[in-house]
C-alpha cells in the first residue's frame, strides 16, 4: 500500500494537498466525514420538503425569486450545470484541476452543502484514478468558481469526458462547447465518446479517457434507456459511486447480468472496452462504430450484451432524449469499473451545492503558495552567498536588531542568513570595513521578512477555506435551518494573494539590486561584471537585463486583483473579489521570481569563485556553495549564460532544503 492522505473535511493542509495533486499519496475518506456529509444531505432533503431552498426550488442570481415547478428540481439542476458550463480560454493544466477536485471533495466532507455523498465519492475516485475534467481558464470573478465546477459537474454525471495526463497542449484545446476538441476528428457517426488509441495494451493512462465528444449511440437499432448507471452508495443513496467492483472480462456478462470475477491481467490504465467488443458493437449497429482504432467510452454507461455465440459486451452512452423510454432488454444496472469514476445520477439540490465554492482558486493558490514557499526559503541561501561575495556587514542580521522590532518574518530571514554563514547572534565588529552596505544587503531581512509573513498568511487562509463549508445555502446539520449567506465571497483569499504578490515584488527588487552590486568592482574588488577575459569583456553584464526583464513581468502582475469591480446578474451581485485572477498572478509572479533569483545565484557563485582569500571576508555558506559549484560551470570567459540560469533555477528547490 502506498501513502494515503485521509480527507476529513477539517484538517487538510497545503502540504497534504500537494502530495495528493502530485500522486505521491492516494486519497481516503474518513468514515465520520462521509457520515457528516450524508447527514447534511438528509437534512437538506428534509428542509426542502418543508419549504423552498434557494437554487433547489428557485432560480439563481437575479432569478432567485422565480420558482421551479414541483417535480422539476432534478431537471432544473441539470439545466443549471449546463447553463453555467460556459468557461472560455485555454484548458487548465491537469495539476491545477486535480487540486480543485481535492479541495472540493474535502470541503464537501466538512458538511453543510446538502449534496449527495455519491458525488463526493466520484470526486475522490477521479483523484485516485488520475483523471480530471476539462476546465477552461476564464469564468470566475471570486464569488464561486461557477464555470469550472459546472464543467466538473457535467463530467461527474457523464455529459463531458474525463481527461488524463499531466498537462494540456494544442491537441487539448477547447472546442465550440468548451470541451476538448481531441487529437483527431474521431467522433463516432452515431455519437459517443471516442478515444483515438489503436491498442489499449500499447498505451498508458495518459491516453485513456481523453479527447472525447458526447452524443447518443444506438445499438442493434435500439435507442438505449436513460439514466447514468452507478453502484448504490451507503444507506441506499441513489447514484452512489461507493460500490466499486473489479474490472469485468468482456465475456463475463450474459443475459442474467454481470459476473464478479475480476481480471487477473495487469491494469494498463486503459479506460475503455476491448477492440473485439467495439467491432461487435459496430457490426450490431450496422457498421456505425465499426473500426478497430476507436473505442467507445460512455458518459453515462449501460452494459449491453450483444447477440452471438460469444457473449460480447460494449459500453455505450445513454441518450438524453430517451428519458421516457422503457428499459432496454439485456442492459444491466451494474456499476462498471472502467478506470473512470462511475457516472452519478444528479439529484435535486446537487448542482448549486457543487457550484458554491472557490475550489479552483484555492487549488491554484495552494500550488502557488507551495512554490512561493520554496523560492523564499531558497532566497536565504542565495542572499547569504551574495553577502559573502561582497564581504558584507553582518550587523544588519544581528539578533538584537530584530528582537527590538519583533516581526516574525524579518527575524527568521536574519536568523537563516546567520545560520548559513555560521555567524553568531551578536557578530563582532570588524575594522577597516564599510560602515554599511547598500539596501540589497542591509534591508534584506526587513523586505524578505514581509514576503515570509505574507506567504505564511496566505497558507493560513487557504487552510481555513479548504476545511470549511462555503455553500449557499448552508445546511445546518441539526436539521433546523438552512442559512443563505455570502461565505462564497473570496475576499480573504484574494487579499492574501494580493499581499503575497506585493511582498514578493519587494524582495525580488532587492535580489536584482544585489545582482547589480555583484558587478561593481568597488564592492567586490573584482573585475567589472566578473569578466574573466580581456578588460573590455562583458562577463555577467547581460544577466542584469535578464533579471530586470523577469522583474518587470513580476511587477506587471502586482496590481491588486481585489481592486477590480464587477456588477453582475442584473445588479444583484455588485462586487467581486477576483481571487482566481490573484491566484494566477501569484503563479506567474513566482515563475518570474525564480528567474530573478537564479540570475543572482549565477553571479554570486562566480564572484565567490573569483574572490581572493581575505582575512576580512565573510565565510561563504559551505553547503550552499558546494551544491552550486556542482552544477554551475566555472568558466568565466564571455559565453552564453542561458544554460547557467537554467541550471541555477533547477537548483533552487535543493537550496531551499539546506
Amino acid at each position: 500500500m502506498g501513502a494515503r492522505t485521509v480527507l476529513t473535511g477539517t484538517t487538510l493542509t497545503v502540504g497534504e494537498l500537494i502530495v495528493l495533486v502530485d500522486g505521491a499519496a492516494v486519497p481516503a475518506v474518513a468514515p465520520e466525514a462521509r457520515e457528516r456529509a450524508a447527514l447534511s444531505w438528509r437534512t437538506a432533503q428534509a428542509l426542502a420538503a418543508a419549504g423552498r431552498l434557494y437554487g433547489r426550488a428557485t432560480g439563481v442570481g437575479a432569478q432567485r425569486s422565480v420558482p421551479v415547478d414541483e417535480g422539476d428540481e432534478a431537471a432544473h439542476g441539470l439545466r443549471l450545470l449546463r447553463s453555467h458550463a460556459g468557461g472560455a480560454g485555454a484548458l487548465l493544466p491537469a495539476r491545477q484541476v486535480r487540486a480543485m477536485l481535492a479541495v472540493r471533495a474535502n470541503q464537501l466532507l466538512a458538511g453543510g452543502s446538502g449534496i449527495q455523498p455519491a458525488l463526493i465519492d466520484a470526486l475522490v475516485d477521479a483523484i485516485r484514478l488520475g483523471v480530471h475534467p476539462a476546465v477552461n481558464e476564464y469564468g470566475a470573478v471570486g464569488t464561486g468558481d461557477l464555470t469550472a465546477l459546472a464543467q466538473t459537474g457535467l463530467t461527474l454525471i457523464g455529459e463531458r469526458p474525463w481527461l488524463s495526463g499531466e498537462g494540456t497542449g494544442p491537441e487539448e484545446s477547447s472546442g465550440p462547447d468548451g470541451g476538448p476538441t481531441g487529437r483527431t476528428e474521431n467522433a463516432a457517426p452515431g455519437g459517443g465518446f471516442v478515444a483515438s488509441v489503436t491498442n489499449p495494451a500499447d498505451h498508458g493512462p495518459s491516453d485513456a479517457g481523453a479527447e472525447l465528444a458526447p452524443g447518443p449511440v444506438s445499438v442493434a437499432g435500439m435507442q438505449l434507456a436513460p439514466g447514468g448507471v452507478s453502484g448504490a452508495g451507503a444507506e441506499g443513496e441513489p447514484g452512489g459511486a461507493s460500490a466499486r467492483p473489479g474490472k469485468l472480462r468482456r465475456s463475463q456478462v450474459g443475459l442474467g447480468g454481470a459476473a464478479s470475477e475480476p481480471e487477473s491481467e495487469p491494469d494498463t490504465g486503459w479506460a475503455g472496452p476491448s477492440p473485439a467488443a467495439v467491432r461487435a458493437a459496430g457490426t450490431a449497429a450496422g457498421g456505425e462504430l465499426a473500426t478497430a482504432a476507436q473505442y467507445v467510452v460512455a458518459p453515462a454507461v449501460q452494459l449491453v450484451t450483444l447477440p452471438g455465440p460469444a457473449a460480447e459486451t460494449v459500453y455505450v452512452p445513454v441518450s438524453a432524449p430517451a428519458a421516457a423510454a422503457a428499459p432496454v432488454p439485456n442492459v444491466t444496472a451494474t456499476a462498471l469499473s472502467t478506470g473512470l469514476p462511475a457516472p452519478v445520477v444528479l439529484q435535486p439540490g446537487d448542482a448549486l451545492a457543487l457550484l458554491s465554492s472557490n475550489a479552483l482558486a484555492l487549488g491554484q493558490a495552494a500550488l502557488a503558495q507551495q512554490e512561493l514557499d520554496v523560492l523564499l526559503r531558497a532566497t536565504h541561501a542565495v542572499a547569504a552567498l551574495s553577502l559573502a561575495a561582497v564581504s558584507g556587514s553582518p550587523e544588519a542580521y544581528a539578533a538584537p536588531v530584530h528582537a527590538l522590532r519583533p516581526y516574525p518574518g524579518a527575524a527568521r530571514a536574519a536568523g537563516e542568513v546567520r545560520r548559513l554563514l555560521g555567524l553568531p547572534d551578536r557578530p563582532r565588529r570588524r575594522q577597516g570595513r564599510r560602515v554599511q552596505d547598500p539596501f540589497g544587503f542591509r534591508a534584506f531581512p526587513q523586505a524578505h521578512g514581509c514576503a515570509l509573513d505574507a506567504s505564511e498568511r496566505l497558507r493560513e487562509v487557504i487552510e481555513v477555506e479548504v476545511n470549511c463549508p462555503s455553500e449557499n445555502p448552508l445546511i445546518d446539520p441539526d436539521g433546523t435551518a438552512a442559512y443563505h449567506h455570502g461565505g462564497f465571497f473570496a475576499a480573504p483569499l484574494g487579499l492574501a494573494l494580493d499581499a503575497a504578490n506585493l511582498a514578493l515584488l519587494q524582495t525580488a527588487q532587492l535580489s536584482a539590486a544585489r545582482l547589480t552590486a555583484l558587478g561593481d568592482p568597488g564592492l567586490t574588488g573584482l573585475p567589472p561584471f566578473l569578466g574573466g577575459g580581456p578588460a573590455a569583456g562583458s562577463g555577467t553584464m547581460i544577466l542584469e537585463y535578464t533579471a530586470n526583464s523577469a522583474l518587470a513581468e513580476l511587477r506587471s502582475g502586482t496590481t491588486p486583483a481585489s481592486a477590480g469591480h464587477a456588477v453582475l446578474s442584473r445588479g444583484l451581485e455588485e462586487a467581486a473579489s477576483f481571487a482566481g485572477q490573484a491566484a494566477r498572478q501569484t503563479s506567474r509572479a513566482t515563475d518570474a521570481y525564480a528567474t530573478v533569483l537564479a540570475c543572482e545565484l549565477v553571479v554570486a557563485v562566480r564572484a565567490l569563485r573569483m574572490r581572493p582569500a581575505q582575512a576580512e571576508s565573510l565565510p561563504a555558506p559551505v553547503a550552499v556553495l558546494a551544491a552550486a559549484k556542482a552544477v554551475l560551470p566555472a568558466a568565466t570567459e564571455d559565453r552564453p549564460l542561458t544554460g547557467d540560469v537554467t541550471a541555477a533555477t533547477q537548483l533552487l528547490p535543493k537550496l531551499a532544503e539546506l
